[in-house]
């Protein structure tokens, strides 16, 4: 099975058929996205040929109101109620996929939910979404706005602190931990897919989203390929 998870930056018009030619190529089965642009979804209710779930609050920070999160399948899925404001979920193949935002510094008041600083707001979060994910069976990803090692500059260290405590409750593993950011001062990826810790992980990889020096988003894709235990 490979999974992939990219944040599409509300993006989707310009460029498009080099958008859907990432979307298509990497032989992705299932993807975990985020800040999805409304436009993003065809006639036939799918996206780059993707039965797709999308959640059901937008961001309207910009006037584009892209949905926080979306999970795509090739095969046929079963739409879940939003776990967050912020996330989406889906279950394909009697496995659950959830796709989240997390709160990223600075994100204040915007943020659809509560708490009195960063970690706060992640904490609570986390905590509603412990409340509704399954603990066995459960794929999570999307733009976590974290990186788990290394320094830390989109999130907080209080922020990841519960992140890694809610993976270990759900016996999950972050094969995409080690991947770097598109941009080398950042450290490490703060987009993430996270799997069953009884999975084997083949391999993870970050794809670059440019087209001839374009950027597709200010995201780079992230591709795990696993063997389900």
């Amino acid at each position: 099975m490979r999974i992939g998870t990219w944040n599409l930056e509300a993006r989707w018009n310009t460029l498009l058929a080099e958008r859907l030619a990432l979307l298509q190529g990497h032989n992705c089965d299932v993807w975990l996205l985020t800040e999805v642009s409304p436009k993003a979804k065809d006639a036939e209710n799918k996206i780059a040929g993707f039965h797709c779930h999308l959640s059901t609050a937008v961001m309207n920070d910009n006037g584009k109101k892209q949905h926080w999160a979306a999970v795509l399948s090739r095969d046929a899925m079963e739409p879940l109620d939003d776990p967050h404001t912020a996330s989406a979920a889906a279950r394909v193949n009697e496995i659950t996929f959830c796709s989240s935002i997390l709160p990223w510094k600075g994100c204040g008041s915007y943020w659809p939910g509560p708490g009195s600083n960063h970690a706060k707001k992640t904490e609570a979060a986390i905590a509603e979404l412990l409340e509704e994910l399954p603990k066995s069976g459960l794929v999570w990803g999307g733009d976590w706005n974290h990186a788990l090692k290394g320094k830390e500059w989109a999130g907080s260290r209080g922020g990841r602190d519960h992140i890694l405590a809610a993976i270990k409750t759900l016996k999950l593993k972050v094969p995409t931990e080690g991947l770097p950011h598109r941009l080398e001062s950042c450290g490490f990826s703060i987009d993430h897919i996270a799997v069953p810790t009884g999975w084997n992980v083949k391999s993870a990889e970050r794809i670059v989203a440019e087209s001839e020096g374009k950027r597709l988003s200010d995201h780079d894709a992230y591709v795990v390929e696993v063997h389900p235990q």
